[in-house]
């Protein structure tokens, strides 16, 4: 390759595309597991949201798997994700089908430590494919492709939820789910990983080092600091993180419950194209997956026109707004205006991460572990929102108006957290 040669990353894209996908499809169906495993095993509201709080404390070990990362690389890093997650469905099938005489309580406690080992290979492998994505490539475009990997991770999070019923449920209404009807699909997602890992063994991806174009002639040298914890903005796009997830899972958390507290719209049926919902609130769930689809689509063609800052604000406003909104209508019109939100939360990944990773050079890797981290905020407000719920003094409406709180931050972290340090 001639000095002058960019090299092509596009077999790299597709790979992590692919992961990409991978990662969607395995956090929504644990999300969509909620309603399933309250009826299956007779749980309230905020053992129910236990689901979430397993799969994403993983996320907590996001930053010593980026030092792992840095030992070993991309590609490393991504095979033994892989590994964990296979692992950690096939755990899930020989614990369950072999305990199902077991009281259920112990079943749904065998069932969080097995998501918490699938987490543990998903953390791993969200590790490696923000910072992948954004380096394959130039700099310009980082949040483009970003904001493109998140739209085919949004075609996984919508096909999910018909995978837990057409697959997992055989059909069958979340309300009339049993312990038995979990173990065998897991077992087929986990042997599907695993052969993943074992192709990626043999296929050759290139192996970037950031910032080293900084050392190449006729390039200017950037000087970064000691050390990735002295860029307060890495800990303000953490925390943006955090919030971030109590706004993309918050709403289809919350939904079971908000069917529960109106029992007149499971009345409500309604057929949207290829979709048919009513019945139960997952039913509904595909309808706000696959406005987070289509924003994200949208989102890869518009980013290459319009300043991310104004963009991320925009869909800020927008997506608080529909939630305002749903608190003045009733009925199945307040339930759209809630899953209408999903069209605006689509883009705002991508943008709280660019702006959290900017300007780090060879600091990169580590920085994407401790913005990871702040993916513990799906397992720890989505319980905080069920507390609430469960409060008799305060309700599902209340936990739901918490998502304001979220919105204000992003707001701030846009114009300001995301300059700190940076100025």
């Amino acid at each position: 390759m001639t000095q002058n040669q960019k090299p092509n990353y596009t077999f790299a894209l597709i790979v992590m595309f692919i992961v990409c996908f991978l990662i969607g499809f395995v956090t929504t169906m644990n999300n969509s597991m909620i309603e399933c495993c309250k009826n299956a095993f007779n749980l309230s509201e905020t053992q129910s949201q236990l689901v979430n709080t397993f799969f994403y404390g993983a996320y907590v070990l996001s930053i010593p798997f980026a030092f792992l990362m840095n030992k070993i690389g991309y590609k490393g890093t991504l095979i033994v994700g892989l590994i964990v997650v296979g692992f950690g469905f096939v755990l899930n099938y020989l614990c369950i089908n072999g305990n199902l005489n077991s009281a259920v309580s112990t079943i749904y406690t065998m069932f969080l430590c097995c998501m918490f080992v699938v987490a543990m290979g998903v953390v791993m492998l969200q590790n490696v494919a923000n910072p992948y994505v954004m380096v394959l490539g130039s700099p310009e475009k980082g949040a483009f492709r970003m904001t493109l990997s998140q739209a085919l991770n949004s075609l996984a999070t919508t096909v999910a939820p018909f995978f837990i019923i057409s697959v997992i449920l055989s059909g069958k209404e979340p309300k009339n789910a049993t312990p038995t009807d979990i173990p065998f699909p897991y077992l087929m997602l986990g042997l599907f990983t695993l052969v993943l890992a074992i192709i990626l063994v043999f296929l050759k991806l290139p192996n970037i080092k950031e910032g080293e174009d900084d050392t190449n002639e006729g390039v200017d040298k950037k000087h970064y600091k000691s050390s990735v914890f002295k860029y307060p903005h890495v800990w303000m796009g953490a925390l943006g993180i955090f919030f971030y997830m109590g706004l993309e899972i918050g709403i289809p958390s919350m939904l079971p419950a908000y069917f529960k507290a109106d029992p007149t719209l499971l009345d409500t049926k309604f057929d949207f194209w290829f979709l048919h919902v009513g019945g139960s609130a997952t039913s509904w769930l595909p309808l706000y997956w696959l406005g987070m689809m289509i924003g994200r689509f949208i989102g890869a063609g518009i980013l290459t026109k319009y300043e991310p800052r104004v963009i991320l604000t925009a869909c800020l406003l927008c997506g608080a707004a529909c939630v305002g909104v749903s608190f003045l209508l009733s009925g199945i019109a307040s339930v759209i205006a809630m899953l209408l939100a999903g069209l605006f939360h689509s883009v705002m990944w991508p943008l709280i991460f660019n702006l959290g990773l900017q300007e780090l050079g060879p600091h990169t890797k580590a920085a994407s572990g401790i913005i990871n981290t702040g993916v513990i905020g799906g397992a720890t407000l989505p319980l905080l929102m069920g507390l609430v719920v469960d409060s008799p003094s305060l309700g599902v409406g209340f936990a739901i108006a918490m998502m304001f709180l979220y919105y204000l931050y992003e707001l701030w972290f846009c114009w300001k957290g995301s300059k700190i340090g940076l100025e």
